[in-house]
């Protein structure tokens, strides 16, 4: 299942969560503007409600026309009703979110629906390398909010140091980018724009979000600036040159030498910023 991306794939920024036993609000989600619906069977559901919002997804997922991606956040697979998940919507969805991985052999038993792997505990950070490497995962995430209980983290510097793990666990594995986990002060558009930016430093891409309101936020703060966009469209345009010329290595007008790895990066910062050019 691991795939490695090129430069010019079209990643997700924005992926919307939807309470599984709040079924009205399912088109609304795919409404949106998400580029992926979460609709969500574990912590935004009570227990007494969670065998209705299984069926609610699955009714869903059989009866939809949307093209939108939609996958769905299962509980813990460990326990009866997280297979009970499993067994209802693993053939319908895009894809499963799978909470709580700690280790790769709960991901064993996912078969024919790419897994996303929720890393949410000290374990599963500390197996997050072997976990992304796994062939059932499509992409890990961080559950920031239980980790730093966990851990009883209230340093923004220390949950940094665990982000890059899993962005380099991810990297390592030729998986997507890491997204953010979610903000949760949903009225908060100047904050949220903030922690975005402070994500893109480490090498996090997108965002999870609880609210449709948060979208046009979250894909503002990950769009190219106009000077970061001209700035890649100039290496661009040089590697272009220097290829149709048969030359090896790209010149700059500044004068400055521009290898692969450079080249690779402003192509994809030239497609974002075509992707997310209706955002002001």
């Amino acid at each position: 299942m691991t795939v490695l991306h090129s430069a010019l794939t079209r990643l997700p920024v924005t992926w919307l969560y939807v309470p599984g036993d709040r079924p009205e609000r399912f088109d609304k989600a795919v409404a949106s503007g998400a580029d992926v619906v979460i609709i969500d069977l574990e912590d935004a559901v009570a227990p007494a409600r969670k065998d209705k919002a299984r069926a609610n997804a699955a009714a869903y997922l059989r009866a939809r026309t949307t093209d939108v991606p939609v996958h769905v956040r299962i509980n813990d697979l460990a326990t009866e009703r997280g297979q009970a998940d499993l067994a209802a919507v693993g053939e319908l969805a895009e894809a499963v979110r799978v909470p709580k991985v700690e280790s790769v052999a709960v991901l064993d038993a996912i078969t024919g629906v790419p897994a996303y792997a929720l890393l949410e505990s000290a374990a599963g950070i500390v197996a997050a390398r072997d976990i992304a490497a796994h062939p059932h995962v499509a992409g890990v995430a961080l559950g920031e909010q239980d980790l730093a209980a966990e851990l009883a983290i209230s340093d923004e510097s220390a949950m940094n140091h665990l982000r890059l793990q899993v962005v380099l666990a991810a990297a390592a594995a030729g998986l997507p980018p890491v997204p953010l986990s979610v903000y949760p002060h949903v009225t908060d558009e100047a904050g949220l724009i903030a922690s975005c930016r402070a994500g893109r430093t480490l090498g996090l891409f997108g965002r999870t979000a609880i609210h449709p309101r948060q979208i046009p936020a979250i894909r503002r703060a990950f769009r190219p600036t106009d000077e970061e966009a001209a700035r890649a469209a100039e290496i661009v345009e040089a590697a272009e040159q220097a290829e149709r010329a048969g030359l090896g290595a790209v010149a700059l007008p500044d004068g400055r030498f521009a290898d692969a790895p450079i080249v690779a990066r402003a192509r994809r910062t030239v497609a974002l910023a075509r992707q997310l050019g209706d955002e002001a």
